[in-house]
């Protein structure tokens, strides 16, 4: 079993799609993801027509761009919880999505200078933070929730559709704003019209907040609800179990990240075409969310995160052992499905435990863990691979997944156990 409650009715995702309400948020998110990953691409285009700063090549142009764009996630996740809390959630996303679209219309309207592109991709990646809460914690308003097991299995297969997609489609979108609208501001364009787009389609949502915030509620100190989220996660360890699953999950994805390019070496492929591996571990995602989504209430009683867990360690034990490139695709297809039997139902967990009054700070504190875990594997993980090399380092990754699974699990049960 997995600890999320039984679904009392549950027609999988065709429920969702009678939901017009859901599937404004679905459609509208979708569109905004796909904004986010164009507009990491446009940044990556724009540093060839940005001159580069007395003493700052090409290459430092890049790796700076790459760290102003990151701090956001890792300064301001919690905070943007807490506003989640605050304010109406549809006002939060739709502002979110406005602010983003008009900054970005902005570029071809200021001077042609890497510390503005640095400051707009800044602003950008802050008003993100915001954005990302008020999805998580609009689910729950607008799903019932014997339906949140197949909204999340949706929400997560369209989010690793969405990277797979907006990467492979960034460039070719690009190129064809620039011959159809011009090259001064076709890009901008497009990329700001995609995140309006989204604030269009989820402007008609008509939500039920559950608690308005009250004036006593207004008053609090920003970090005294954030140590509240804190308080709240030491009470209860069973939402702490999951967000540590999480957490795990989301560092091994980082780790492969940077071991794909060197991966991509091994098989023969060109360094640049490293996203193959990852394109195939979210493919696997996609089939193993929709897995969730349509036969959840099904495997309710299965340990699924258990189950996941040893799928991923399997795979990444195995992997430095083939030398074929399709058996090697297939291996990451079946990570990716791992990786959803482990993130769909911790994901349900946290949204079926946390009250709608932590909704907001829970989910950006989340957030904010998330981003701060995954800066450790990509800091650390090229130089051990550089010292201990790519088996080592992988089969290393399978003990220590495979450890954590069973310790994750066994705590699951005690707390469980506590409960009942």
């Amino acid at each position: 079993m997995f600890p999320t409650e039984p679904a009392a009715v549950n027609n999988g995702f065709g429920a969702l799609l009678k939901n017009r309400g859901f599937m404004l948020l679905w459609i509208g998110q979708l569109v905004s993801q796909l904004a986010d990953k164009v507009f990491f691409v446009l940044m990556i285009a724009l540093l060839e027509i940005y001159p580069a700063p007395p003493g700052l090549a090409q290459n430092s142009m890049y790796s700076t761009l790459m760290v102003v764009f990151t701090i956001p996630a890792i300064l301001f996740g919690s905070a943007g919880g807490i506003f989640v809390d605050r304010l109406p959630k549809k006002l939060i996303m739709v502002g979110s999505d406005v602010v983003r679209g008009l900054l970005t219309l902005c570029f071809p309207l200021l001077p042609r200078e890497f510390s503005i592109l640095l400051f707009l991709s800044f602003t950008v990646s802050t008003v993100t933070q915001f954005f990302a809460p008020a999805e998580q914690a609009a689910i729950p308003m607008l799903v019932r929730r014997e339906n949140l097991l197949a909204a999340n299995a949706l929400f997560s297969s369209t989010m690793m559709g969405a990277l797979i997609v907006g990467f492979a489609i960034g460039e070719p979108i690009l190129s064809w704003a620039k011959d159809l609208l011009g090259e001064q501001y076709g890009q901008e364009l497009v990329v700001g019209g995609l995140y309006i787009l989204s604030a269009v389609i989820m402007q008609p949502i008509k939500f039920t907040e559950h608690q308005p915030p009250t004036a006593e509620h207004d008053v609090n100190h920003p970090w005294a609800e954030f140590t509240e989220s804190i308080r709240y996660l030491k009470k209860n360890r069973l939402v702490l179990n999951a967000m540590l699953q999480l957490t795990t999950l989301y560092c091994v994805f980082a780790a492969l990240t940077v071991l794909a390019i060197q991966l991509a070496d091994e098989f023969g492929l060109k360094e640049k075409q490293f996203g193959f591996f990852l394109a195939a571990a979210g493919v696997g995602m996609v089939l193993g969310a929709g897995i969730l989504g349509h036969w959840g209430e099904r495997l309710h009683h299965k340990p699924l995160p258990l189950i996941g867990f040893f799928m991923m360690s399997l795979v990444l034990g195995v992997f430095t052992f083939t030398h074929n490139l399709l058996v090697a695709l297939g291996l990451c297809a079946l990570l990716g499905i791992g990786a959803a039997l482990i993130g769909v139902p911790m994901q349900t967990l946290i949204q079926q435990q946390t009250p709608p009054n932590m909704h907001g700070k829970v989910f950006g504190f989340q957030n904010h863990a998330v981003n701060i875990a995954l800066s450790l594997p990509l800091a650390i993980t090229g130089p051990i691979t550089d010292i201990l090399g790519l088996r080592t380092v992988l089969m290393g990754m399978s003990v220590i997944v495979v450890v954590v699974g069973v310790w994750a699990w066994q705590n699951t049960r005690r707390v469980l156990q506590d409960v009942i």
